[in-house]
């Protein structure tokens, strides 16, 4: 059990640490459109996303799928950019034409992206391992709570600046999906691959 507790420190880690800050912007971008009144789709959002990270691990654990990491590391940046983006034209969709089934399936694979962003170093880690499903769920479920934390975070600066600061909802959308674009942007410069 004291490695499962590892592997769960190491997931709260890779998520909660500012070094590694293009977690933080993909959360915040997903998360930002929403408020409490809609947590429990932001929360099945992360939930996706914590599923599709630790489903590449598995397969790269596992040898099932290798990737280019080069390639890799341009496109979460990618991502999160995206994201940012589809926040903006979101605001332009109706309420009765949101439908949360196209952003299921854009942070499934943005999920996967990222997954395999960590997986070469996932990999040497669980090397030494003889079993490796108690690692992945330990991991996983670090993930799981720090990724809860960051959502519910921001679920709170929202609900701040809209009811303390009277900020209108699209305003803050735009402002903060424009800002993790800026943000985002060194990001794609410094991993593109030339």
């Amino acid at each position: 059990m004291d490695n499962f507790g590892f592997y769960v420190q190491l997931g709260l880690h890779h998520v909660l640490n500012l070094g590694a800050y293009d977690h933080l912007l993909f959360l915040s971008a997903l998360a930002v459109p929403f408020t409490f009144k809609s947590w429990r789709k932001v929360l099945l959002l992360a939930t996706v996303f914590t599923i599709a990270h630790c489903s590449s691990l598995f397969l790269a654990v596992y040898d099932v799928v290798a990737m280019n990491i080069g390639l890799v590391e341009f496109l979460i940046p990618v991502t999160i950019v995206l994201t940012a983006i589809f926040n903006l034209t979101y605001l332009k969709t109706k309420q009765a034409d949101r439908n949360l089934l196209w952003q299921v399936l854009a942070t499934s694979f943005f999920g996967l992206i990222h997954g395999f962003g960590f997986s070469n170093y996932f990999k040497m880690l669980v090397a030494g391992e003889v079993e490796k499903a108690t690692p992945l769920l330990g991991f996983a479920a670090g993930i799981e709570i720090s990724q809860v934390l960051i959502v519910l975070s921001i679920l709170m600066l929202t609900f701040l600046f809209l009811s303390v600061f009277r900020i209108k909802h699209e305003i803050l959308v735009k402002l903060a999906s424009y800002l993790i674009i800026l943000i985002t942007i060194p990001l794609l410069f410094a991993t593109f691959p030339w």
